[in-house]
């Protein structure tokens, strides 16, 4: 007589929402939390939190391809939590470095919006994942999001260059701060050319769609 093997129950939300990537991402958002909350006054804490949630970026990606457990829950609230991270760190450098202000919000302004309609164009296109970008559609974008070495390594000097600056606020660990943010300026510089490249694609890629749409429209109508 054959043993009958029991069949694997359904996946639930429940299930998603607990997948090993995705408390990691909840991980990140705790640290990241943590370190608004001593950003004011406590320099070596907020090192500490803040550089924990830009290195547990390295882990989600490799814990759900390791347990296949890859969610479009998981990567929004990658790119969130990336987001959000850096805008609150941009917040307190506004307040300490009042004559940069509206340099700095230009900054965040353009990495929103250009992380925002990269997603929005690549799932309107059909794409299953922002990650997913042609190299004839862009070598450098291409390189930047397959090679996850590459997109590590960018992300991670463009929050130290922030890092860096936060740190120079501080008297105390001003000569350390500036260290960082010279060693971190090439990729930084890299990063922000990165947000005007994809969102100058992104909208490319919105204005084809739309054409296509309308010249759908305007056949349909004949």
């Amino acid at each position: 007589m054959s043993e009958v093997k029991p069949q694997k129950r359904d996946i639930t939300a429940k299930d998603v929402l607990w997948y090993i990537p995705n408390q990691i991402g909840y991980a990140r958002v705790i640290t990241a939390i943590l370190s608004f909350m001593t950003m004011q006054s406590y320099p070596i804490a907020t090192a500490f939190f803040y550089t924990t949630s830009c290195l547990l970026d390295a882990l989600d990606g490799t814990a759900a391809r390791k347990y296949d457990q890859c969610s479009g829950l998981g990567a929004v609230l990658d790119m969130v939590t990336d987001r959000s991270t850096t805008s609150g760190m941009m917040c307190f450098l506004c307040i300490a470095y009042p004559q940069y202000a509206v340099f700095f919000q230009i900054l965040l302004a353009i990495d929103i919006s250009s992380h925002y309609m990269h997603m929005y164009s690549a799932l309107t296109g059909g794409a299953t994942s922002h990650k997913q970008v042609s190299a004839e559609s862009s070598k450098l974008l291409h390189l930047y999001y397959t090679n996850r070495k590459v997109l590590f390594t960018v992300c991670f000097f463009n929050e130290c260059f922030y890092a860096g600056l936060y740190m120079m606020a501080f008297p105390d660990h001003y000569t350390f701060g500036k260290w960082i943010t010279i060693v971190s300026t090439p990729l930084y510089l890299f990063k922000q050319f990165a947000n005007l490249l994809q969102l100058q694609r992104a909208a490319l890629i919105l204005a084809n769609i739309d054409a296509k749409a309308a010249n759908e429209k305007k056949e349909g109508k004949k």
